[in-house]
C-alpha cells in the first residue's frame, strides 16, 4: 500500500514567505487587532471589553473584563467535539510502558484531582506546588489547578530538597504534590524523601499528595500525607470550572537560580494562554490529527507551553 501526501502548500497554515511577512507586518502595525483575532480562537465565558490597556509604568492589562478557564480550553471544549480523540500519548522512561489518554479520560482524571484538591481546602488563588516526574498525573494536576483557579508552581523533579523548600516558601504553597519515586535514565529518584526533607517544619504546607509511581513503600506522615490514587477514587468525576478574570494568575514558574536567587514569574490566564495557543499553531504548524512530540521537561516554560497548554488548547 502506498501513501500519498498533499503538497505542503495545501497543508501549511502559512504557505509562503509573503504570507508570513504580511501576517508579521499586521501584528506590528495593528497589534490590538491581531491579538484580538488570536484570542477569539479560545473559549470565553464572557468576552473582554479591550485587548490591551496601559495604566502606568509596568501596569498593563490584557483582555480586560474577559472571563475564561484554561482547563475548559484545553479539555472540555474538545470533549464536546470528540471525547474519544487522543489528548496525550504517555511514553515512560522504561521501554514498553505507554498510554493513550483520550480527552474524555483526561477530563475524568482532571475532575477527580480537582475535587481532591478542593477536599483538602484548596480554593481559587491558593498555590499548589507540584514536584512530580514526567507522568500523566503531572498534566492532571496542572489542569486540575487551572480548573478550580488554584495557582500551580511546578518544580523540576531533579532539584534538591533545599531548592524545593525555597520555592514552596516563596509561593506560600499549602499543598505539595509529589510521587513516591521517579524513574529517570534507569535510576530511581527518591522524590518523597526529598519532599519530606523540604517540608520538614514548614507550617504553610497542610497536605502532601503522593502519586504511587513505583511499588516501593515510603513513609507516610499521618494527617499530612495522602495517596493520590486513594483520594481520587473517593471523588466525583465532574468539577465545576472557575470563571477566571483575564489577569488572574494561572501559574508561577521560577527561574533556575543559576545567576542568583530564583525569581517566581507569574503568568496570567488570558495573555499566556492566547500566546501559547497562537505560537503553537503557527510555529509548529500542527493540524487537528497531527501528533506533536516535545522533548522538554514540564518543569520549564517550554514544557508548560508546548507539552500542555499550547497543544491541548489547539485540540
Amino acid at each position: 500500500m502506498s501513501l500519498s501526501q498533499p503538497p505542503l502548500k495545501y497543508r501549511r497554515r502559512i504557505t509562503d514567505l509573503d504570507e508570513y511577512q504580511s501576517l508579521y507586518e499586521d501584528s506590528i502595525a495593528e497589534p490590538a487587532d491581531y491579538w484580538k483575532r488570536q484570542s477569539e480562537e479560545l473559549h470565553w465565558f464572557y468576552p473582554s471589553h479591550s485587548v490591551f490597556e496601559e495604566h502606568g509604568p509596568g501596569e498593563f492589562v490584557w483582555f480586560g473584563g474577559g472571563r475564561l478557564n484554561a482547563a475548559v480550553n484545553c479539555v472540555d471544549r474538545h470533549v464536546a467535539e470528540n471525547p474519544n480523540k487522543t489528548a496525550i500519548i504517555f511514553v515512560a522512561d522504561e521501554p514498553g510502558e505507554y498510554q493513550h489518554i483520550s480527552f474524555g479520560d483526561l477530563k475524568t482524571s482532571v475532575g477527580r484531582v480537582a475535587n481532591t484538591l478542593k477536599s483538602l481546602g484548596v480554593r481559587k488563588g491558593d498555590r499548589v506546588c507540584i514536584y512530580l516526574p514526567m507522568i500523566p498525573e503531572l498534566a492532571y494536576t496542572m489542569l486540575a489547578c487551572a480548573r478550580i483557579g488554584a495557582v500551580h508552581s511546578i518544580v523540576f523533579g531533579g532539584f534538591s530538597a533545599d531548592a524545593l523548600r525555597d520555592r514552596i516558601i516563596d509561593a506560600d504553597a499549602k499543598v505539595v504534590v509529589t510521587a513516591n519515586e521517579g524513574l529517570r535514565g534507569g535510576k530511581r529518584i527518591p522524590l518523597k524523601k526529598i519532599t519530606d526533607d523540604a517540608v520538614e517544619g514548614l507550617a504553610v504546607v497542610e497536605s502532601v499528595l503522593v502519586v504511587k509511581r513505583t511499588e516501593n513503600e515510603v513513609p507516610m506522615e499521618h494527617g499530612r500525607d495522602i495517596w493520590m490514587h486513594e483520594a481520587m477514587t473517593e471523588q466525583r468525576i465532574t468539577c465545576p470550572s472557575e470563571w477566571m478574570a483575564s489577569e488572574d494568575p494561572l501559574f508561577i514558574l521560577y527561574t533556575s537560580g543559576s545567576t542568583g536567587k530564583p525569581k517566581g514569574l507569574v503568568h496570567t490566564t488570558a495573555g499566556y494562554l492566547t500566546y501559547a495557543a497562537s505560537t503553537f499553531k503557527y510555529v509548529f504548524d500542527i493540524r487537528p490529527n497531527d501528533v506533536h512530540f516535545c522533548a522538554a521537561d514540564i518543569g520549564w516554560i517550554t514544557g508548560h507551553s508546548y507539552i500542555i497548554y499550547g497543544p491541548l488548547s489547539n485540540g
